[in-house]
């Protein structure tokens, strides 16, 4: 086995004494430049830095991305109280809509991507004003400005939901006739309606009565815009977790305006 000596370098002294290395015949050989102490694990420790960053930097997602990134999402999503649906990687419609709720309760501009904001936004708890002061510690509130519902418990939010309201038009379908419109003010649940309910205005899922024909309900359709016949229109995934948690007598209270 060699021993520590025979494995230096070629040129490399072995009798401790300084000055210039030679070969076997006494000329000098020629050595590579050593480089100042530090300079290598410096540098590597700046590349390793810089790969970090890049690596910690949150992707950016869309609608129809796939994936554990879209998981993770999923996940951030339902502890926020956002979404409802299964986790299952797909960027899909019910997710986009979570996403909405998240951008207006923060008050971002509603788009379907996913950034930085976003991520930080589900990294931090919501601090919020209720929309009703002295209101019932369990609740629901429909800010039509925001076009967002939100379901309190004991005072906290428990349930976020993007919303689509009255379309502020007047209708005719199938003989029946009016205006657009949601109406403001302070109403209890006072029917519940399980599935899907058909009538001369369209279909309505686990429907929530507040006054008159006016329900929050689930639908498949809820753009990005007020477009029912006056009723409060949830993704369907989020009309689920509502009608489980909402029961015949809870406050709602309807305020704002459409922009």
């Amino acid at each position: 086995m060699p021993t520590i000596d025979e494995r230096r370098a070629p040129g490399s002294r072995t009798d401790g004494r300084r000055g210039p290395v030679t070969g076997p015949d006494g000329r000098p050989v020629a050595q590579a430049p050593v480089p100042a102490e530090g300079a290598d694990a410096e540098h590597e420790l700046v590349d390793d830095a810089e790969a970090e960053e890049v690596e910690s930097k949150p992707l950016i997602l869309h609608p129809g991305d796939r994936g554990s990134e879209v998981v993770k999402l999923q996940r951030r999503l339902h502890a926020g109280r956002y979404y409802f649906g299964p986790v299952n990687g797909r960027y899909d419609e019910q997710t986009k809509f979570a996403v909405w709720a998240l951008q207006k309760s923060r008050r971002m501009p509603v788009k379907g991507a996913v950034g930085p904001k976003e991520w930080s936004a589900l990294e931090r708890p919501l601090r919020r004003r209720p929309m009703v002061e002295g209101a019932p510690a369990d609740r629901v509130e429909v800010n039509l400005s925001a076009q967002l519902l939100t379901v309190y418990r004991d005072r906290r939010p428990v349930l976020f939901s993007h919303i689509s309201s009255g379309a502020q038009i007047p209708y005719c379908r199938n003989g029946h006739c009016g205006n657009a419109v949601t109406p403001t003010g302070d109403f209890r649940v006072y029917r519940r309606a399980p599935g899907w309910t058909t009538g001369p205005l369209g279909s309505m899922y686990n429907s929530l009565y507040i006054v008159g024909g006016i329900a929050l309900h689930g639908s498949t359709k809820v753009p990005l815009r007020p477009a029912s016949h006056g009723c409060v229109r949830l993704p369907m995934t989020t009309s689920k977790r509502l009608y489980q948690i909402v029961k015949i007598g809870e406050p709602v209270y309807v305020r704002g305006k459409i922009r």
